[in-house]
């Protein structure tokens, strides 16, 4: 792969695409996105639950028996 070239490289195998190359950069970039993207479904998800809070009173009572 050239260094300056900074766009991926397809690697293939009987001309069917097998790897890509690309620079770290945005490999972690790319994995950084799908992170993100993981937590922004997983908060949509909750967003649709049932919320059930407690009196700060009842969660303190509850630690101090443990």
């Amino acid at each position: 792969m050239n260094m300056l070239t900074k766009e991926p490289e397809m690697i293939t195998r009987r001309g069917k695409p097998v790897s890509v190359i690309l620079p770290i950069k945005a490999y972690q970039e790319l994995i950084e996105r799908l992170e993100d993207s993981e937590d922004v479904a997983w908060l949509k998800k909750a967003r649709h639950k049932p919320q059930h809070y407690r009196p700060l009173a009842d969660v303190v009572a509850d630690l101090a028996r443990k």
